[in-house]
């Protein structure tokens, strides 16, 4: 096909879904020809226009820092010898969005990935993935296989603890075998992969991007608000009938989100968003947010990485908080104090409070704790987990008597630890399938660095 020019006069879809609307019901990913069928060629045009298209639709960064993602595009273009990673390590436990994107759509990714590189005069690119997601290491494989884009573009397995898809650990990964967080500055954008200026992005923002480039942001901006334009892909699971990638848009309510998912199976208690680094939110509050920056900013939580978990009032948010928190001291890169010592004594701190055998003095130690690690490591792993803490024993506060006196026999809801394992489905609705699977049996040489820890 006949390449075409940045956001020609193309019909993209109408409402939703965006990015799902090209996934195949058999969950078979597109071939080349397939994929170029539903959204056309890849467009042509130079950097800089591309820039001013991304900056117009006001896109942001879908990895979890949700950084203005023409800013980062803008950072690196004109440095001299500049490269793309594609971060797709995913590995927040309880999200599945860039799993699917990688597995399902390969080629819509990989063709964000070629545009970004244009865009900053890159001629390299990387695409890291967690080494036990094989099939999607193998849809990758077989897309890359089909394309000529004029860029290198390597495809690379890396191991998959928690602080390995930081983005200072996949750049120390990449170079040196060993996926641990290194102090910043300099941030990649600077002195990156081979200290060269870097570009990290991860699946769904390129994805997006690649949908910019043919529709152009006015299209983008048809969903959403002005503050918070397009669609986003949500991970909901827990106390849901239907636990599934979705697709929304910005604005819409926490309630059509849940309904969205099947609907409560149960009254619900509080609500986890953004995941382990996450906010525990009651969900009387939380049920009457939108998934806004704004409204979620004013209840101290933020999306992150695209995940909401539905805590019902059947489990126990402090057997859970103590489960997730003591999964998280155990997914330290062992390299600072703060963080090894300090979220090891939290964990154990969190733990005698669930299990009513904390002293008098042990929640205002907690506290204290939870204040003294924050912005003391050389991620922001010690700074996620005492912040997922701290709203846990704001929001569960009524159930500490109660521990105290050994009268809760509520289970963990039993949340995701480590990788989710999950089956490929069909589509059940026009804006969600079901998350893939991702507990294929490794068939690739595991990465060098620092063996991951099982979980309890």
């Amino acid at each position: 096909m006949t390449p075409g020019t940045l956001a020609a006069r193309r019909t993209g879809p109408e409402g939703l879904p965006r990015l799902l609307a090209g996934m195949a019901v058999d969950a078979a990913p597109p071939t080349l020809a397939g994929h170029e069928d539903r959204y056309g060629p890849l467009p042509t045009g130079g950097g800089a226009e591309l820039i001013e298209l991304v900056e117009q639709s006001g896109l942001r960064g879908r990895g979890g820092a949700d950084f203005p993602t023409a800013v980062k595009l803008r950072a690196v273009a004109g440095r001299r010898s500049p490269i793309v990673i594609v971060n797709g390590s995913e590995t927040e436990p309880a999200s599945a969005k860039d799993r699917l994107l990688l597995m399902r759509l390969p080629h819509l990714v990989l063709d964000g990935t070629v545009l970004a590189a244009r865009a900053v005069g890159a001629r390299h690119a990387v695409v890291r993935v967690g080494e036990r997601r094989v099939r999607a290491l193998d849809a990758l494989q077989q897309a890359l296989a089909e394309r000529s884009d004029g860029i290198g573009i390597e495809l690379v397995a890396g191991p998959e603890g928690y602080v390995t898809g930081e983005e200072t650990a996949v750049v120390h990964h990449l170079e040196r075998g060993i996926a641990k967080p290194t102090f910043i500055p300099p941030r990649p954008y600077e002195h990156g992969l081979h200290g060269r200026p870097t570009l990290v992005q991860n699946p769904e923002t390129l994805a997006q991007l690649a949908l910019i480039a043919r529709y152009g942001p006015e299209w983008f901006r048809e969903l959403g608000s002005a503050a918070d334009p397009g669609s986003v892909l949500v991970t909901i699971s827990g106390a849901v009938a239907a636990p599934n990638v979705y697709e929304l848009a910005f604005g819409t309510r926490m309630t059509d989100l849940l309904r969205a998912a099947g609907g409560r199976t149960e009254p619900l208690q509080a609500l986890l968003i953004g995941g382990y680094f996450g906010t525990w939110i009651s969900a009387a509050r939380g049920e009457q947010l939108r998934l806004s920056r704004a409204e979620l900013r004013s209840a101290g939580a933020a999306l992150g990485s695209g995940v909401v978990i539905a805590l019902g009032e059947s489990a126990c948010g402090l057997h859970e908080t103590a489960r997730i928190i003591s999964y998280l001291a155990g997914e330290s890169a062992g390299q600072c104090g703060p963080c090894v010592h300090g979220l090891a004594a939290i964990a154990e701190s969190v733990r005698a409070l669930a299990e009513g055998q904390a002293h008098s003095g042990e929640l205002a130690r907690l506290k204290r704790w939870c204040e003294e690690v924050r912005g003391r490591g050389a991620c922001h792993h010690p700074d996620g987990a005492a912040r997922f803490v701290q709203s846990a024993l704001a929001v569960f506060e009524p159930e500490l008597e109660r521990h105290r006196h050994g009268r809760c026999a509520a289970p963990a809801a039993g949340l995701p630890i480590g990788a989710p394992a999950a089956t490929p489905g069909r589509r059940r609705t026009a804006s969600g399938v079901r998350p893939p699977g991702s507990a294929d049996p490794v068939r690739r040489r595991p990465a060098p660095g620092r063996p991951r820890r099982e979980s309890r």
